[in-house]
């Protein structure tokens, strides 16, 4: 017969360490006799003596099962394993495990702030919860307690609960559940204050008064609390989602505006070829009016500036824009007028006789004033 058991001992000799945690060296398990009521072994009534032996509770596999195992707030309703440890633990045992005359001596460390309080609040009792293979067969104790079933070990530690002071001594039931944990150490006093009813505790669960025991009050805490973190996990992961989404349009919108701006600055073909056309009608005529102006890497205003400044002199340099561009349309209107300019601006190599040109320019403004039929006469 495979059983799980508890046994209570006393917490005693606590201290804080710099980080708030408690740390205390505690006797948490022993060898010797104990009463447990006879249904916790599948009788009607009566009760049964076990004898703990000490091969079994000091056997170097025993007392491997010690180190590491997680300290708790009452006996939690399960077996404490990685799937619940988060819900239940409130610290751990260390690893130095020592035989302390008929106990083990462990040293704990509580770091669940609830599990502090209450251990400095009085709560000082340390209940091991265990599993251990249990014979049923009489005998006698080396202190000559008769028994009725021995644990035959090893014993293998799953927990050791904080539980509250029993009001009759260290080794009484304190409202652990023998439904989950099997045998609960058994005195007289059990059948006039051992009732769990006694032990429980009011919590508020979402605005409720619930009435549970301290491993059902660490529970409920551990959760409510896992609960709000999480609602405050989606609450931050939506505001951060909600930022990504506002970042993210306000890219696209800047996008979008490049976009737009590079397709207004963009010339369709009608467009380039008008551009084309007006630099060289500009060009032509700078080329009309003074020929050794150098248009190339020139603004279009650079271009009617040097122009106006060659045919004027220095002086139009400082002028402003409006003068210049006035006064190169004159420029040109002139250049467009005059037959030399003309002639010069269709290519110097058809002119074989300036002169002539320039008599032919002259008479013509002198014939200016005649009808068109007297011309030539």
């Amino acid at each position: 017969m495979n059983d799980h058991f508890i046994d209570s001992v006393t917490v005693a000799g606590t201290r804080r360490t710099s980080d708030g945690y408690l740390v205390a060296e505690v006797r948490c398990a022993r060898t010797g006799c104990q009463d447990y009521a006879g249904a916790d072994f599948g009788l009607l009534d009566g009760k049964v003596t076990v004898y703990r032996p000490e091969s079994a509770v000091f056997a170097k596999d025993s007392l491997a099962t010690f180190s590491g195992k997680p300290v708790t707030l009452g006996h939690p309703p399960e077996m404490v394993t990685a799937d619940n440890w988060k819900v239940y633990a409130a610290g751990d045992i260390g690893t130095d495990i020592a035989r302390d005359g008929e106990y083990v001596r462990v040293q704990i460390k509580v770091m669940d702030a609830a599990a502090i309080r209450a251990i400095e609040d009085n709560t000082k009792e340390i209940s091991m919860g265990y599993t251990t293979p249990v014979l049923m067969q009489d005998g006698v104790a080396p202190d000559g307690t008769k028994y009725q079933a021995v644990q035959t070990g090893p014993i293998r530690i799953n927990h050791l609960a904080i539980v509250p002071k029993a009001r009759g001594g260290s080794n009484l039931r304190i409202g652990d559940s023998a439904d989950h944990w099997g045998a609960s150490p058994l005195t007289v006093a059990d059948n006039k204050e051992g009732k769990m009813s006694d032990n429980l505790r009011k919590i508020m669960v979402d605005g409720l008064q619930v009435e549970t025991t301290d491993a059902g009050a660490t529970a409920i805490e551990k959760l409510t609390k896992k609960v709000a973190d999480m609602a405050a996990e989606m609450t931050e992961a939506e505001k951060k989602a909600a930022e990504a989404d506002a970042k993210a349009e306000a890219e696209m919108a800047k996008k979008d505006a490049e976009i737009a701006d590079l397709k207004a600055k963009t010339l369709d073909a009608a467009a380039l070829d008008a551009l084309v056309k007006t630099r060289a009608d500009l060009v032509g005529k700078a080329k009309a009016i003074a020929p050794d102006v150098k248009t190339d890497g020139l603004s279009d205003a650079a271009i009617r500036k040097a122009v106006v400044v060659a045919k004027l002199g220095d002086a139009m340099a400082a002028k402003p824009e409006a003068y210049i561009d006035a006064r190169f349309d004159i420029l040109a209107e002139d250049a467009a007028t005059d037959p030399a300019k003309t002639a010069l601006a269709d290519g110097g190599a058809k002119v074989t006789d300036l002169a002539a040109v320039y008599t032919a320019r002259d008479q013509s403004l002198s014939d200016a004033w005649k009808a068109p039929a007297q011309k030539g006469a």
